[in-house]
């Protein structure tokens, strides 16, 4: 096996090392505020991303139901769920939630990881965009094509799928493998021929840039999110996943009811236009559900997939991530 070039060595150093400066700084600000209220027994630390865990940290009501069992909380924020499994991998997180292609990575790379929860599929809330005056009508037009994607996320797999699906293979395309940020930057300049991604920078491209839907996932992958913790912290912390799902489903049950409210809350805590968010919340599928051997199945052939065209460097058994409680 090949070297990897130096500067990949300094790059996974850094992330590390960032990684374990942001979990320092959060668990900091965690120890100064259970000091006033005792030392806590526990420490639960979350690393979220742009969703429900952002509502459930400003509402503070996980930390209302565990106050009572002395466990602390501290947050850390990612863009994206790959560097968010790097982190748990690294020992910085305790929970987190990602979509479906990130863990099979982690599973590869030997992270202790843990399904603990998933949601419903949400195929609608991620899209091939093309620019709006793009000669690009149909996925058979990407052939040959350069095509932004964060690599390892969700959509990495929804590309695969997709082209498949009309007849090309990952290797008819140019893969440009960028976070959302640099993504978008890449798509105004129209150095990209197209972008994969999803909500709410999906909704926000739309809205701001009339990038043009080319295909979303319907039809094509499922698009589950999933709640994902470390084994040892699950097999020694079950009253604490418990409650995180116990309140996720709370946000999830009060979203789906009201979701004007929910899209204003959601617009403050990501910085966003409303009407962006209006849009995210309109096509978004409500529901949490419990781990099961089928959505695992799911998963398993997602990992099989990365295995065939050589994504991952060994088989990933998925179940081997599958909680004590499987259903």
């Amino acid at each position: 096996m090949s070297k990897l070039p130096r500067h990949s060595h300094e790059r996974r150093s850094f992330l590390k090392l960032s990684l374990g400066a942001a979990a320092a700084a959060a668990s900091l600000a965690g120890a100064a505020l259970s000091f006033a209220q005792g030392t806590p027994a526990r420490t639960l630390r979350i690393g979220n991303q742009k969703g429900y865990l952002n509502l459930l940290k400003a509402r503070g009501t996980l930390e209302k139901r565990l106050a009572p069992l002395n466990v602390a909380v501290t947050w850390t924020e990612f863009n994206a769920g790959p560097v968010q499994l790097e982190a748990l991998n690294v020992g910085s997180i305790d929970f987190g939630d990602v979509g479906e292609a990130p863990p099979i990575f982690a599973q590869a790379a030997g992270a202790p990881l843990v399904y603990v929860a998933a949601t419903v599929k949400r195929p609608q809330s991620e899209a091939v965009l093309v620019p709006p005056q793009s000669t690009i009508r149909s996925v058979a037009d990407l052939k040959g094509k350069r095509i932004a994607l964060n690599k390892g996320s969700n959509v990495h797999y929804f590309l695969v799928k997709l082209l498949r699906q009309h007849g090309l293979q990952y290797s008819d395309v140019k893969p440009v493998f960028l976070a959302p940020a640099d993504a978008r930057a890449a798509f105004e300049r129209a150095s990209i021929d197209a972008w994969v991604i999803w909500d709410p920078f999906f909704a926000a491209a739309e809205k701001s840039l009339g990038a043009r839907v080319l295909a979303d996932a319907s039809g094509v992958v499922g698009n589950r999110a999933f709640y994902f913790s470390s084994q040892n912290f699950a097999a020694n912390n079950p009253d604490v996943i418990r409650i995180l799902i116990e309140e996720l489903e709370k946000i999830d049950q009060w979203g789906q009811q009201n979701k004007d409210q929910l899209a204003s809350e959601l617009a403050q805590l990501w910085g966003v236009p409303k009407p962006v968010v209006d849009v995210v919340v309109q096509r978004q599928q409500f529901g949490t559900v419990p781990i099961t051997r089928a959505i695992l199945g799911e998963q398993q052939q997602i990992a099989d997939t990365f295995l065939e065209l050589g994504l991952i460097p060994k088989h990933v058994d998925v179940l081997r991530a599958a909680p004590s409680n499987l259903a």
